[in-house]
């Protein structure tokens, strides 16, 4: 098995949509002679399954709040959220394997390696999860493409549970959707349970054990692994800009859904209702009990056409005074209302 690190010019990558960009140019482009290893680590980002509706699944004032990104995989599965305290595995292997659909013995090396660390009760449960005293502390997805398996799963060392729980919390408005969903688990940690001489692993020494015992050696300096040239690179980035570093591509690829919102502000109650399409707004109405002397259909159109982001929202009410259809409501406090962010 081949080993391909997420590096550059010898510099770890950390952003997530390098990272992933970097896996699916070697998943389309590039066929050794043997199954493919990719160890990476990110900056903190939420990865989404391809079905997924962004804002179904994440805190988005938060993340903007963190600087968190949201990448969405070509695979399916729910959401997660991966940051440089853990570390993520991803496998090409050639299609007559059949590892295809078995996520049991697509963790049974990971199960094997962690026994000799003095980890106990692991277990693959439900689909697709890999748990351990009832808490889970992995999550893998797995396609079929160009004749081979592409899976990948992580495994959680030390998770950020006070970011993973605000992220992975988003703030309820009355969506209605045909996304699929994530199931939200217990989430636990593999460090507790190592045994007393390796409680002080690093993520590093962790990850570098991992990797050894996947590919069945001692020592990571023994790996085959394949280095990319710059043509290599150059369509990594090629991927990276158009797909993954992509605005359309992370939020805008979940193709319709609807939510409405209401409010009781000091000016009067404000409805709104929008269907959403590829993240943009299709159609809005803006309905209440407040005074004002324009007509709130002047905010609709504007609105109409302009993606569901917070800079996106302000720049094309730029010239619009909203006192002016409200009453004393500013267009700072109309689009934390539609983004269902807090004041």
């Amino acid at each position: 098995m081949y080993l391909i690190e997420s590096k550059r010019d010898g510099e770890w990558i950390y952003d997530p949509g390098m990272a992933m960009a970097l896996q699916v140019y070697v998943k389309d482009n590039i066929f050794l002679d043997d199954d493919v290893l990719f160890a990476y680590m990110m900056q903190p980002a939420v990865q989404i399954g391809k079905f997924q509706n962004a804002y179904e699944e994440v805190n988005q004032p938060y993340m903007d709040e963190h600087d968190i990104k949201i990448i969405r995989r070509e695979t399916g599965g729910g959401a997660i959220y991966l940051d440089d305290r853990n570390m993520s595995f991803c496998f090409l292997f050639d299609g007559n394997n059949d590892i295809y659909g078995n996520y049991a013995r697509l963790y049974e090396p990971a199960i094997k390696a962690l026994e000799k660390l003095g980890v106990k009760n692991l277990e693959q449960k439900g689909r697709n999860d890999l748990v351990l005293d009832g808490k889970k502390v992995s999550g893998a997805a797995m396609t079929l493409q160009k004749g081979r398996v592409y899976a990948g799963y992580s495994l959680l060392l030390d998770p950020n549970y006070e970011a993973m729980v605000a992220v992975l919390n988003p703030n309820q408005k009355k969506i209605k959707s045909h996304g699929i969903r994530s199931v939200r688990s217990r989430v636990g940690a593999i460090r507790p349970h190592l045994a007393p001489k390796y409680q002080d692993m690093t993520v590093w020494e962790f990850s570098d054990y991992m990797i050894c015992q996947l590919l069945e050696i001692e020592d990571s300096r023994e790996a085959k692994h394949y280095e990319l040239t710059p043509e290599d690179w150059a369509g990594v980035d090629k991927i990276a800009t158009e797909k993954y570093n992509n605005w359309d591509w992370n939020y805008g690829r979940f193709h319709q859904f609807e939510y409405h919102l209401t409010e009781r502000f000091p000016i009067g109650t404000v409805s709104v209702g929008l269907s959403i399409e590829h993240a943009k707004i299709a159609v809005i109405q803006i309905t209440g009990d407040f005074f004002g002397t324009k007509d709130v259909k002047d905010i609709e159109k504007a609105l109409v056409g302009v993606r569901l982001r917070k800079s996106d929202l302000i720049n094309a009410l730029e010239l619009l005074d909203l006192t002016n259809y409200f009453g004393n409501l500013t267009k700072e406090e109309f689009i934390r209302f539609i983004l269902s962010e807090k004041a």
